[in-house]
């Protein structure tokens, strides 16, 4: 393995640390901004844009009005819905340098490997005592190729466990460049119905089953299934997943998450739609008829993970 880049930048918006989810042990997620599809219930709509953006809570605002005259495109305004103009911003971040009660805050900072990695450096001995390591999630951790590469390579020289949460929509050529570095892959397929698929997440599906089927020969995978009302919550959709999964070399393991809505209020800060509104959140229990269609395939059923 060649040495890493520590100087290589991305885009990060949030790390969490002490994690027991999304891979062995106790591990840290690193959230990295970019993704190709727009899955209507994504919990994470920060992640979606390659660029920063900026969320405003009106409940934290004391309508000081500090920001509106350092903002240099007029983008702040009562005038505004929502407050925020948001054609107008060019998330500069100069409101955020002066609000004084993180009413405006940016999702998104440009970071360096040895930034992250000075970060994941504080739980190297949770990772070592329990067989942990770094998660990359996000968003869609393969829109940032290299710098994904050279972080993981970076955790390996740590002697870290890596894992990596991922749609699968990234060219063979990235798919190829990054997943060896990976000791686990959580492959989320959310149907086989390129018809749903398409409708439910803006992008069609045949490249991410072609590359689920590549990643399968490069890393250890676990299929993820995002089960979520009105798009594959059916007996037809996951049995579909399942047959597919059975078909992914060395896979042995799918995971059913069921449907939430803990994303909805980042929707409002962006000052966007929550496009589930009223769709309510799914069960653990809900997930039974689920379980055993997996189960029948001969593959290992977890409900969450």
């Amino acid at each position: 393995m060649s040495t890493p880049d520590f100087d290589c930048e991305g885009i990060v918006f949030d790390i969490q640390r002490y994690s027991l989810h999304d891979g062995p042990g106790v591990r840290t997620i690193v959230f990295l901004k970019g993704c190709p599809l727009r899955c209507k219930w994504c919990s994470n709509p920060e992640s979606q844009s390659l660029e920063p953006d900026l969320f405003y809570r009106d409940a934290s605002c004391i309508k000081c009005g500090a920001c509106q005259p350092v903002c240099p495109v007029q983008a702040l305004s009562r005038a505004n819905p929502g407050f925020v103009d948001r054609d107008a911003c060019i998330k500069c971040g100069k409101c955020v340098e002066v609000c004084p009660t993180d009413a405006l805050t940016l999702a998104g900072k440009r970071m360096s490997v040895e930034q992250v990695m000075q970060v994941l450096r504080r739980d190297a001995t949770h990772y070592r005592r329990s067989g942990g390591g770094v998660t990359l999630s996000g968003g869609e951790p393969l829109m940032q190729g290299e710098f994904a590469r050279e972080l993981l390579k970076a955790c390996h020289t740590e002697g870290w466990n890596t894992a990596m949460e991922t749609t699968g929509c990234a060219s063979p050529e990235t798919v190829a460049d990054v997943i060896p570095h990976v000791d686990t892959v959580l492959m989320d397929l959310k149907s086989i119905d390129p018809d749903v698929h398409r409708a439910n997440t803006g992008v069609d599906n045949r490249i991410i089953l072609e590359n689920a089927l590549r990643i399968a020969t490069l890393s250890h995978t676990v299929v993820r299934v995002p089960v979520v009302p009105g798009v594959n919550d059916n007996a037809q959709a996951i049995d579909n997943i399942s047959t597919f999964a059975t078909y992914m070399p060395g896979v042995d393991t799918v995971h059913l998450l069921p449907y939430h809505s803990y994303g909805e209020n980042k929707y409002a800060l962006l000052g966007q739609d929550y496009p589930m509104n009223g769709v309510p959140d799914l069960k653990p229990a809900d997930m039974a008829p689920f379980v055993t269609l997996v189960e029948a395939k001969g593959l290992t059923c977890v409900v969450g993970g």
